[in-house]
């Protein structure tokens, strides 16, 4: 949702907007090349086929019956931390277990945060509204500042060659060795200094 937001926000330019930084660049062929690919494109349109066969059933429930799951959801405790945990051993830079990319306290403190404001069912069906409202990855072409941060265990990752027609005004591209789609909480000194490159060229604009 924050790149979908941040990409927006460009998209829009508003005033005083000046760049935007993103580690899960909206550039995805429409339709996917079946033939042709180089070797980064096929890695990602393997994981984009992972994500949509066997890792993207959470996010069809939320889209389409997110009361359904967001009652249960809001009644137990344990079924909520397995829904989140499971999360974060799938798309975490992990050795096989959550808990080597993130601290169990840190986990348990964003579950936590859930089950304190009982909002498992209205994060979920923010899918449902999105899906409504017409969501999808192809927003268009982002002709704005726009820097990008690519970690290695993200969900999938968008080869150089997707990110260049969609965001032909890069201002920052790195792809670092470590951290995946929760990249801020679990490499938060890696993702800060990502960041501060990114921005330090246009601060002063």
């Amino acid at each position: 949702m924050g790149a979908f937001v941040s990409n927006m926000l460009a998209l829009q330019q508003p005033p005083g907007l000046i760049a935007i930084h993103l580690n899960l660049p909206l550039a995805v062929p429409d339709p996917l090349p079946t033939q042709g690919a180089n070797r980064d494109e096929r890695e990602a349109i393997a994981a984009m086929t992972r994500h949509a066969t066997d890792d993207g059933g959470y996010s069809h429930m939320h889209a389409t019956r997110p009361q359904t799951l967001g009652y249960p959801l809001s009644d137990s405790p344990v079924g909520l931390a397995a829904w989140i945990y499971e999360k974060f051993q799938a798309w975490t830079d992990n050795s096989g277990t959550p808990e080597s990319a993130l601290a169990r306290d840190d986990m348990l403190d964003d579950i936590t945060l859930y089950w304190l404001t009982n909002t498992a069912a209205s994060s979920a069906r923010l899918y449902r509204e999105c899906a409504k409202n017409g969501y999808t990855p192809n927003q268009g072409v982002v002709n704005f500042p726009v820097g990008i941060s690519i970690f290695p265990r993200e969900v999938y990752r968008a080869p150089r060659s997707w990110v260049d027609r969609v965001y032909p005004n890069l201002i920052h591209w790195n792809q670092l060795n470590r951290g995946g789609h929760f990249a801020a909480f679990e490499e938060p000194a890696l993702f800060t200094q990502e960041l501060r490159d990114c921005f330090r060229g246009v601060r002063g604009a």
